[in-house]
């Protein structure tokens, strides 16, 4: 029972050590998630004037000669587009990834663009920027990646910390103490709220890590090791058929009619041939990620060559993907709904612990809690320390430096109490 007391002693220590330094930066990253969850709805507003158009009698210009449109228009030509969903939708062509994201808008009916969307230069991606690296590039990536890290140990910690040791109570374990004054109530608010959404921060931590830049690459490799990522020909590459003698490429319009033929869920998305050699793919986004499928074609023929079901995929590869799509709120109303609750329970959380240390803080110290001179680490302990620290390298490497620095004070104190 002493070692237990002296283990909670231990672990409230390091609880309040990594909370101080994390907490600024927790509470940035709650507020930047909270505000990226408005995204579709903002954009939606910001750019009704590029994505939608006049429904007009005339004819509606062909898919290929929007495609020619766009080429003009592009400085890098677009290398998919998406299919309009209704009438009244402006033609999306698409080049580049991620940040590097640029689409291009066709009006169907005048055959003029509409705009141009270019995604590094929008509010929202400066928000994802400042949530994800904090504008500071690769280094805020880490410093990021690090933050997470450690607040897999604040969670671990923490329901240790808070875990009843003498008998459940609801007041102070459920419900706050509203009248044993200020200290009590901003501790009970911050343990009472991490204790409930514990299991949902996991979650969301576990859907942004493979965003980070060491155990995201750690995480591809593992992938790649065990075959569990996208097939090889996913992108298309390996994939090859007969071409017969000056058989000229199926017009984009074609290639359109048969992705609506297949009459696939959610967005859809075709994938142009890179080369002469390659393959149309048609594919689909859709918040079932069960129903997501990509299938390339015959550029000349239409003909099926691959095709791509979810289930093909490997299993780390969907997992990964489920994640990070519930990490940003994106199956459906319930997802977001808890998204968002979770980010404002985290702020308050976080709010509510810099408050409580406020009023406990003695004057002239940083009121770090105190461990028994004859507490020892258990191997377990070392253990789990040590394999949080292979799965999490940045947490690994910054908690050697921590306790080199205790050990070399050593030289010139007593025994650090580590």
């Amino acid at each position: 029972m002493k070692h237990k007391i002296k283990l909670r002693s231990w672990l409230w220590k390091w609880h309040f050590i990594s909370g101080i330094i994390s907490l600024p930066f927790i509470l940035l990253l709650s507020i930047t998630g909270v505000i990226y969850l408005f995204k579709a709805d903002y954009e939606a507003l910001e750019q009704q004037k590029i994505k939608n158009v006049e429904v007009l009698t005339s004819n509606q210009s062909s898919f290929q000669e929007q495609w020619s449109v766009a080429n003009d228009y592009a400085i890098k030509k677009p290398n998919s587009m998406v299919v309009p969903q209704k009438p009244g939708d402006a033609t999306e062509f698409i080049s580049g990834r991620f940040g590097g994201k640029r689409s291009i808008y066709v009006n169907p009916y005048k055959k003029v663009i509409t705009g141009e969307i270019v995604a590094s230069e929008g509010f929202m991606y400066k928000v994802r920027k400042l949530h994800g690296e904090l504008l500071l590039g690769d280094f805020g990536t880490k410093i990021v990646e690090l933050i997470a890290s450690w607040m897999v140990i604040l969670i671990i910690t923490g329901l240790y910390v808070w875990w009843p040791t003498r008998g459940w109570n609801v007041k102070g374990f459920f419900i706050p103490r509203f009248k044993k004054g200020k200290r009590i109530l901003f501790r009970d608010i911050h343990a009472i709220s991490g204790f409930w959404i514990s299991v949902m921060l996991l979650l969301v931590l576990a859907g942004g890590f493979p965003w980070t830049d060491v155990f995201g690459e750690n995480f591809k490799k593992v992938q790649e090791i065990t075959n569990t990522g996208y097939p090889a020909t996913w992108d298309g590459r390996g994939l090859s058929y007969e071409i017969k003698e000056r058989e000229e490429p199926l017009p984009l319009d074609k290639i359109v009619a048969i992705a609506k033929e297949m009459d696939l869920e959610g967005v859809v998305l075709i994938h142009f041939p890179k080369g002469k050699k390659g393959t149309y793919a048609i594919s689909n986004r859709s918040t079932n990620l069960e129903q997501q499928q990509k299938i390339h074609l015959n550029q000349y023929t239409g003909e099926e060559v691959k095709v791509h079901h979810w289930s093909g995929v490997g299993i780390l590869m969907r997992a990964r993907m489920w994640l990070m799509a519930f990490h940003q709120g994106e199956f459906g109303l319930w997802n977001w709904v808890l998204m968002l609750g979770t980010g404002v329970i985290l702020f308050l959380m976080s709010l509510s612990a810099i408050f409580s240390y406020a009023l406990r803080k003695p004057k002239k110290n940083w009121g770090i809690p105190a461990v028994p001179e004859s507490f020892k680490i258990d191997y377990f302990i070392i253990g789990v320390i040590v394999l949080l620290g292979i799965v999490f390298p940045l947490f690994g490497i910054s908690a050697v430096l921590i306790i080199l620095s205790y050990y070399l004070k050593s030289i010139f104190q007593k025994k650090p109490q580590i």
